[in-house]
């Protein structure tokens, strides 16, 4: 029968709620009664370990949040999951909040949601404590990025450095800006991968795990990187074409000196990542095929979102286009 008044559709679902609830507890079995929080994160550690679709890398991530949510919130880990109240993940949230990025308090709430629901389809609760969280707001990060002109000189301190790796830590941090490929997918970069015929380089990532997103793909060889890519490889032409490109997997403190005498801000290697994208659109290219070349699979969302602003220089360069002057094949629609 349909019910057209809503206090009494919302007696009858308060009802049919009771009813499965105590039907609920009478399932429950003995030995899950009082299952402690750490059971359950254990369980939820196990569903992770077994999940083929996750990255070795993304499986360390959660788990390192759940040490970390244990460690904000000490007396949780004996706490049998039918004492946690929605209070007191709130009291544990608020106080969270306060010392963690957004980024990492989401995550966090994430986790305790997820270990939770382990309990709640093991039937030792009914419904997750955690649910009614607030999520924090996260922000844009505002990319702090060189100039082109800075690029150069920041390049050139790297491989002028007086380590023995100076140049090899140049030729990574030159093959980031000028490829956008991720740190890990440029480790693992071959000979066999470039090809100066047809000016494109093929993205394979990890033998184990691929890319990020488990697909190759291609992209073009910049003019910027055919130099050095060709100096590397005629440096070294006994090589296999299984030999790796680059012979140092990270450069973060030797970018960290370059940017200092070149007096720039400092930059991670994600950040060559933005720094490629940022001069490819700068330069004329489309967001959707800047993002394929990054390997987004969003048709570019991702990747307006993050660069969709630009820097302020190409802003001022483009605003210095737009126009309502009249033109000379015709008036200016504007006009009265």
């Amino acid at each position: 029968m349909e019910v057209s008044h809503f206090s009494v559709a919302k007696a009858k679902l308060a009802t049919f709620l009771k009813e499965h609830r105590e039907q609920s507890a009478q399932k429950i079995d003995p030995a899950n009664a009082k299952m402690i929080f750490s059971e359950a994160a254990e369980l939820h550690k196990q569903r992770l370990a077994q999940d083929v679709s996750l990255k070795k890398r993304t499986r360390e991530y959660w788990n390192e949040v759940l040490a970390a949510l244990l460690k904000s919130w000490p007396a949780l880990h004996q706490t049998e999951v039918r004492k946690i109240t929605p209070a007191a993940c709130r009291e544990w949230a608020a106080k969270y909040a306060k010392g963690s990025s957004a980024t990492r308090f989401n995550n966090t709430i994430a986790i305790l949601r997820h270990v939770l629901d382990v309990a709640v389809e093991s039937g030792v609760i009914y419904s997750n404590p955690a649910t009614s969280l607030t999520r924090k707001p996260v922000r844009q990060k505002t990319l702090e990025l060189p100039t082109r002109s800075q690029f150069e000189l920041f390049i050139l301190q790297m491989a002028t450095g007086h380590s023995r790796d100076s140049q090899n830590c140049a030729d990574l941090a030159a093959g980031l800006a000028f490829t956008g490929c991720r740190k890990g997918e440029a480790a693992e970069v071959e000979r066999r991968d470039l090809d100066s015929e047809s000016g494109m380089i093929v993205v394979r990532g990890s033998a184990d795990e691929g890319t990020k997103n488990s697909e190759i793909r291609r992209i073009p060889m910049i003019a910027e990187a055919r130099q050095p890519f060709e100096r590397m490889l005629a440096a070294r032409h006994d090589e296999s074409a299984t030999a790796k490109v680059f012979l140092v997997r990270e450069c973060q403190k030797s970018m960290n000196r370059a940017a200092k005498r070149v007096g720039m801000p400092r930059i991670t290697h994600h950040d060559l990542r933005h720094f490629f994208a940022t001069v490819c659109i700068e330069s004329g290219v489309d967001v959707p095929t800047v993002s394929r070349w990054l390997g987004h699979k969003d048709d570019g969302a991702l990747a307006m979102k993050t660069y969709g602003h630009l820097r302020d220089e190409h802003s001022t360069a483009a605003a210095r286009k737009v126009t309502f002057t009249p033109t000379a094949k015709g008036g200016s629609s504007l006009a009265p």
